[in-house]
């Protein structure tokens, strides 16, 4: 059975509450007062009271004259359901840090994790079989384990999250790339199961170009996690080379499975694909247009954030992290590495050297240099070739530094942002205000931006909008009944913020740091 993680509901012991039409001569637990009310729904804003008992919304209305423990002054701010953030990757760092400031700080009140890899299944691992950004030092092997940990830890927000294609099949079968077995799919699909009666909201794949490389298993896993009720979530990696066979195989998903269907960071990188979403757009109208259920989420940058190690053709990687490096400090293959096509496509693509930016090292020798583009490192170590600087770097990195990459225009974020059935999401993660680095601003200021940048000083969007988008939107692609709207019955996630200062206050400079006009209120 699909369940979402309502940590502060579950340490404080709330119950439901009065239902719909029913009154109360008991104080309410919070009263907010006076502030302009934007529903979630997209319908204009309107003045109202918000009383809330029992970490549930009990009256709308004129209220002040009402008793309450606590009474907010929203005068002149606006009250929102707290946003839902659809697509992050807070798993494994609210297990390092419950206190997530990055998303309470904009008023964040639900994650949703788990993509490339996921907290379980785990059965058979070892901690370095786990890697990616996911990696944790947990002795789990099941979502019960990992939600367990994560209670008794203790976390400041809400989270659901998927379970990853690719997780299950590294249990079932390693690091072999050859399709399953009909007993190993059996397998897979029994893991899939599990998971989801332990708590996974859905399936979620992760392919870097074209579509996954065994297309008959996801269907397979797909099917079991439709008989639960859950949804399928996919990564597109090609962001415009291969998008229309990634979309094809997400709606042959949706037709064939029966099942809703969203899709990870919907945009076009690399300028020579520029101005070409359109195309995508009209394919995913398409297939709405026929009765399918497809919905996508975009983060509002133009700017995306990789690990350096993507720069380089796989016969430089393989072997695993020793091998690469040393491979780096061979100075006999360092023309072969610049002059690869590999080499030299992926650096185009994502920004060039004056596009890419040095966002987070662990040495000292390179951390002076994070926050800097590649043409600037060079320039200030006076080195001819930009391309010098990436392998020397990543030499002295043992392989592993992070970037941020100017690759994405403008207009084309525009576009995306005003369909309608694109949700805001950061793919960023819950980390806090010491995280190392330069991390990118998504983490600290998607929500912001949006309502500060592009409702208020663009007019990109409607505020009303805007709003639904991070709030009804995304809960209706989870199927969420009760969270995403200012409603009477709802559970009372809520933000308050003030419209006119609200402002996103990070960059991509060192000691990024968030000062917001948000009390993020979750559950209590």
């Amino acid at each position: 059975m699909k369940k979402i993680l309502l940590l502060v509901a579950t340490l404080l012991g709330v119950t439901p509450t009065i239902g719909l039409g029913q009154t109360s001569t008991s104080p309410f637990d919070i009263l907010i007062t006076g502030g302009r009310v934007v529903d979630g729904t997209g319908n204009p804003w309107f003045l109202a009271d918000v009383g809330i008992r029992d970490g549930r919304i009990t009256a709308l209305g004129k209220l002040e004259k009402s008793e309450a423990k606590r009474v907010i002054d929203a005068t002149g701010l606006v009250v929102a359901p707290g946003f839902i953030d659809l697509h992050t990757h807070s798993d494994g760092q609210l297990l390092q840090d419950g206190l997530a400031q990055s998303k309470i700080r904009q008023g964040v009140t639900l994650d949703i994790a788990g993509e490339s890899s996921s907290q379980g299944p785990r059965d058979g691992l070892v901690e370095t079989e786990v890697g990616g950004r996911n990696r944790n030092t947990g002795d789990w092997d099941t979502f019960t384990g990992y939600f367990e940990r994560l209670k008794t830890q203790g976390i400041s927000m809400n989270l659901i999250t998927h379970v990853s294609y690719h997780q299950v099949r590294r249990v079932v079968k390693g690091f072999d790339e050859t399709p399953a077995t009909r007993l190993e799919l059996d397998r897979m699909k029994e893991l899939t199961a599990r998971s989801m009666e332990e708590g996974a909201w859905g399936l979620v794949t992760r392919f870097t170009s074209g579509g996954p490389q065994h297309p008959e298993e996801v269907v397979e896993l797909a099917k079991v996690v439709a008989s639960y009720g859950g949804n399928y979530t996919s990564h597109h990696g090609s962001e415009g080379f291969e998008q229309e066979k990634e979309i094809d195989f997400a709606i042959r998903i949706a037709e064939e499975v029966q099942i809703p269907v969203h899709l990870f960071h919907f945009k076009i990188r690399a300028r020579e694909n520029w101005g070409t979403i359109s195309r995508y757009i009209d394919q995913i109208d398409a297939a709405r247009a026929r009765g399918l259920d497809i919905t996508a989420n975009q983060y509002p940058y133009t700017a995306m954030f990789h690990g350096w190690s993507a720069f380089f053709p796989l016969w430089v990687r393989e072997g695993g992290a020793e091998r690469f490096t040393e491979r780096l400090r061979d100075e006999s293959l360092r023309e072969q590495i610049k002059t690869d096509p590999d080499f030299i496509v992926w650096a185009e693509e994502h920004g060039w050297w004056e596009g890419i930016v040095l966002a987070r090292a662990s040495t000292p020798e390179v951390q002076k240099y994070e926050g800097m583009r590649v043409v600037e490192i060079a320039a200030a170590l006076g080195v001819t070739d930009p391309a010098d600087v990436v392998i020397d770097l990543m030499a002295m990195e043992g392989g592993s530094i992070s970037g941020v990459f100017h690759t994405m225009s403008e207009e084309d974020v525009r576009l995306i942002m005003q369909q309608p059935w694109v949700s805001i999401a950061s793919d960023g993660s819950a980390i806090n205000l010491d995280a190392p680095g330069v991390p990118h601003p998504r983490n600290y200021g998607t929500v912001p931006r949006i309502l500060g940048h592009y409702v208020r000083d663009e007019g990109v969007l409607s505020l009303e909008d805007a709003v639904r988008k991070m709030t009804s939107l995304p809960a209706q692609v989870l199927g969420l009944a009760d969270r995403g709207q200012v409603r009477q019955g709802f559970v009372a996630d809520l933000t308050v913020f003030d419209p006119d200062q609200i402002a996103e206050t990070n960059s991509l400079n060192p000691m990024p740091l968030v000062s917001l006009m948000f009390w993020s209120m979750g559950l209590w």
